[in-house]
């Protein structure tokens, strides 16, 4: 089910009269409306997927307790491997089993030996499987890191697993952030249910204003490369950073709102990303759910900066090419993810002290542009290709025709609006809000403008979100 969709306002709208007036101050009652509607939610795309995500609460629900019930160490690590391998297996081999088979195949053909391709498989990769699967593992490694008791309530920890508002695409949440939350009472308040409401406006706006506009410019030219130039790519993949953006940023500024609603809280999954002066700060304000969880599973685990110079380095950058191996199932996702570890191996040779200043928030707006033509390419010889040409043939910009011309105007608008606020919210304030005018009515007509935008452009227009398929 879709956020901008007449089935999701709908169920919406159903459940949360039922949560607050038929299960009102009941949280066990809440807790299973939560769960059967968080079924529901994920079944709508394929309810055989289903199964998939109540065999990782079983399992990690078991191994929760397994590791916590015993005190002898060897025991305690057999148990979180189960977890480990349980799950990160089930990720695997739907999104990754294809990939490394064609892989292993091409290499054997570069050197001269022709295998058949019979290994493959007709795997469908599963909406949010990368979300959830990282969700429970959390949960297991914090219980065997003695972070965390783990919950007797077996159905609260499915809501966790399930929650639908952040399911399929995060923020990834921290069973020491959410879980508790499913185990107290939750009290409607006008205060939440009215930022909630704004939240999910501003996610709306950036999901159907901005970057769904800019995708029709974008989806022209990188879908397309052969007939374009390095200014229609510079183009296309500076209105791309503000799709990606847009799409991903108001995702999870609409699962933070539809939580509010709820009496949830989840975690802040952007900040302000293209204000960033460095590539290191960048990836501080960029998918922070993500970037907190390899930063706290892997990068830390490996040794950190508390290693010797060249383990640090090290631990940098694999930390990035495997969070770039974790975003798709293709070596464009690798060479992404590379190249921002290498940036950040360059910051730590180069720079001694953190940035600030505006050449230097350019300069990182630059370097990301850069590594999201690969995100953004079809492969890796359409990356370097559309490279070539950025620096040889820079020739004409593609305007477009019709449809393309306006939707790169209104993209344009959008972005312009996008820039004001963040500014406002980088250099003056810190709380979200489109407005903080003295006049009521001049805030509300500031919401009241980007309903405006958000349904002219669309609410229903069910265009998919770019991190379902990752």
């Amino acid at each position: 089910m879709l956020f901008n969709s007449f089935e999701f306002f709908f169920f919406l709208s159903i459940i949360f009269v039922a949560y607050w007036f038929i299960a009102h101050e009941r949280i066990k009652l809440q807790n299973i409306l939560l769960l059967i509607a968080s079924y529901v939610f994920y079944g709508w795309w394929d309810w055989r997927f289903l199964s998939l995500i109540a065999l990782s609460t079983i399992t990690d629900f078991i191994v929760g307790h397994k590791i916590y019930n015993s005190d002898q160490k060897q025991v305690r690590k057999k148990w979180l491997w189960v977890s480990i391998f349980f799950n990160l297996g089930l990720l695997g081999f739907f999104k990754y089993y294809n990939f490394f088979i064609e892989s292993w195949i091409d290499i054997f053909t570069s050197i001269g030996y022709e295998l058949k391709s019979t290994w493959t498989l007709q795997v469908i990769l599963p909406v949010g499987i990368s979300f959830y699967t990282f969700q429970t593992l959390s949960y297991s490694i914090d219980i065997y890191r003695n972070k965390l008791k783990p919950t007797a309530d077996f159905v609260a920890f499915a809501a966790f697993v399930s929650f639908f508002p952040q399911l399929v695409a995060g923020p990834i949440e921290r069973a020491t952030n959410l879980v508790p939350q499913f185990l107290k009472e939750r009290k409607f308040t006008y205060q939440a249910f009215s930022y909630g409401i704004k939240l999910m406006i501003w996610g709306f706006f950036l999901k159907l204003v901005v970057a769904d506009r800019a995708a029709i410019y974008v989806d022209a030219v990188y879908g397309n490369i052969e007939n374009h130039d390095g200014l229609s790519f510079i183009a296309a993949t500076v209105l791309f950073a503000f799709q990606i953006y847009g799409d991903f940023a108001g995702y999870s500024l609409i699962a933070i709102g539809t939580s509010k609603l709820f009496g949830f809280d989840l975690m802040t999954n952007f900040r302000r990303p293209y204000f960033a002066a460095s590539v290191s700060e960048f990836w501080t304000r960029w998918h922070i759910s993500l970037s907190t969880w390899f930063r706290d599973y892997l990068y830390i685990p490996l040794g950190g900066n508390r290693a010797k110079k060249p383990r640090w380095l090290f631990n940098l950058f694999i930390t990035f090419l495997i969070s770039g191996l974790w975003h798709g199932a293709n070596w464009t996702f690798v060479v992404w993810g590379a190249l921002n570890g290498a940036y950040l191996i360059l910051e730590v040779l180069i720079f001694k002290k953190n940035r600030k200043g505006v050449l230097n928030v350019l300069l990182t707006f630059v370097l990301i542009n850069f590594s999201w033509v690969f995100f953004r390419a079809n492969s890796v010889s359409d990356a370097f290709y559309m490279i070539k040409k950025i620096v040889t043939v820079p020739g004409r910009l593609y305007i477009g025709s019709g449809d393309d011309i306006a939707a790169s105007i209104y993209a344009t608008l959008a972005i312009a609006i996008l820039l004001m606020v963040e500014f406002k919210k980088e250099y003056f304030d810190n709380v979200f809000s489109i407005s903080k005018h003295k006049f009521e009515w001049v805030r509300l007509m500031g919401y009241a403008v980007l309903v405006y935008m958000i349904l002219y452009f669309g609410v229903f227009d069910k265009s998919q979100f770019i991190y379902f398929q990752f």
